[in-house]
């Protein structure tokens, strides 16, 4: 674990960094239905929307290290609460560059949503991980993240 600042900043001119980390959704074992390229696809396509058309409520945010090398981003997304209505803070997109893996890019990045969601009167920070992704898992349950609901799935084929 590194104690390097980190600069984490509103993406801006990142779109080929931010898309080139969209493999590292599907890094892990994937459910027996799920095809990895169709997955890449369709969080490639969902982030270049996201990019491109800048949608209210929706905020990308570029780590970078002290020497400007981009570590990492984050997505997230101002969403209410289906059960409340209150304003929650989405966490829909994490990634980490595979060389700064384990120094702390995750754990800041997680942080700075947190505050984010503070500053913006979010009741929740949500997320939603393949049960495969024993890494995402691992950091998301040691910063205080819980199972909240648990959505199943059968093809149909």
């Amino acid at each position: 674990m590194t104690d390097t600042p980190l600069l984490i900043r509103l993406a801006e001119d990142d779109d080929d960094f931010i898309l080139a980390l969209v493999p590292r959704f599907v890094d892990f074992t994937l459910p027996p239905w799920r095809r990895r390229h169709e997955c890449i696809e369709g969080i490639r396509q969902d982030l270049l929307r996201h990019l491109e058309d800048q949608p209210a409520n929706s905020y990308l945010f570029v780590a970078e290290d002290a020497g400007g090398t981009r570590v990492g981003f984050i997505h997230l997304q101002r969403t209410a609460d289906f059960f409340t209505g209150r304003s929650n803070c989405h966490v829909s997109d994490l990634a980490v560059v595979p060389e700064h893996e384990g120094n702390g890019v995750g754990k800041a990045l997680l942080a700075h949503a947190e505050e984010w969601a503070r500053e913006h009167h979010c009741h929740m920070v949500t997320l939603a991980v393949f049960p495969g992704n024993v890494r995402a898992r691992g950091l998301y349950e040691a910063s205080g993240y819980a199972e909240d609901l648990l959505r199943l799935a059968k093809p149909v084929r």
